[in-house]
């Protein structure tokens, strides 16, 4: 009987999160009874890309702490509803 070696993963923390957001994806999808025997590597893919767009759709809507730093004396942030 072959044994596999076992696989070591390192992981940045944006692939990470990917991964987390993909997974419960993922198991939805499986709880829903929509992932046959034989097709969990596409709804697999599919989970990885929907939590891309996710991540692009988030880093796209949201300035996180870092991307704002030195902004200082601009003003600064308004909510979307303060400016309405």
């Amino acid at each position: 009987m072959a044994t596999e070696k076992p696989a070591h993963l390192k992981l940045q923390h944006s692939e990470s999160v990917a991964l987390q957001v993909a997974a419960q994806l993922y198991s939805a999808y499986i709880i829903a009874g929509r992932v046959a025997e034989g097709d969990e590597a596409k709804w697999m893919e599919r989970a990885i890309r929907e939590a891309i767009s996710m991540a692009e759709a988030t880093d796209a809507a949201v300035i996180s702490d870092d991307e704002i730093s030195g902004q200082e004396g601009r003003g600064g942030l308004r909510s979307r509803h303060e400016l309405a």
